[in-house]
């Protein structure tokens, strides 16, 4: 079929090599047994790398980060197994600056009308997308409390069609996540 086509032949990187070594000349048989009617996704293990959530505001064309979250435990672990920092207590300023433009750009291209979660992982200083969800998250309490805003009340308002900047008059002037408190 065309998948194990694809798999094999137009992106080799995405079929792991124990795979390719136990099946070198079999584009149908057996991996067409593992397939079966669903295709396989490989992920890659990032060992050593630092798991980061962002929270985030947009009202489709501006976007406010509103914390990000650097993860105690290296990044595999579930977010809801693991603590958090806010602010970031590894991450340069540079790789920081790269996650605001990233979840930034997200937002955008997503349209988000509201609250988004961006989860990444950073490895060697690159930055990987693991999960973005265009959603509150179980990190918008604390990053509300951390920052002093009311953020789900801030997202609301934006879901009912105000600015972001209008929508966060109502609660004081948008704080530095980076320095929050």
């Amino acid at each position: 079929s065309m998948l194990q086509t694809y798999l094999l032949d137009t992106v080799p990187g995405l079929v792991p090599e124990d795979i390719k070594q136990k099946y070198p000349n079999d584009k149908t048989g057996q991996i067409n047994t593992l397939l079966g009617k669903n295709p396989l996704l490989f992920d890659t293990y990032l060992k050593g790398a630092i798991e980061v959530d962002v929270d985030c505001l947009c009202d489709g064309k501006e976007t406010f980060v509103s914390g990000i979250l650097e993860h105690i435990e290296e990044a595999g672990i579930h977010s809801g197994d693991s603590a958090c920092s806010l602010p970031t207590h590894s991450l340069r300023p540079d790789l920081v600056d790269e996650l605001e433009r990233q979840t930034a750009a997200l937002a955008r291209a997503l349209n988000v009308g509201g609250l988004m979660n961006v989860q990444y992982a950073i490895q060697d200083g690159t930055v990987y997308v693991l999960e973005v969800n265009p959603r509150a998250s179980r990190t918008v309490p604390f990053v509300a409390k951390t920052i002093g805003r009311p953020i789900a009340k801030i997202a609301a308002r934006i879901m009912a069609g105000e600015t972001l900047e209008n929508a966060f008059a109502h609660y004081g002037a948008m704080p530095d996540p980076r320095n929050p408190g």
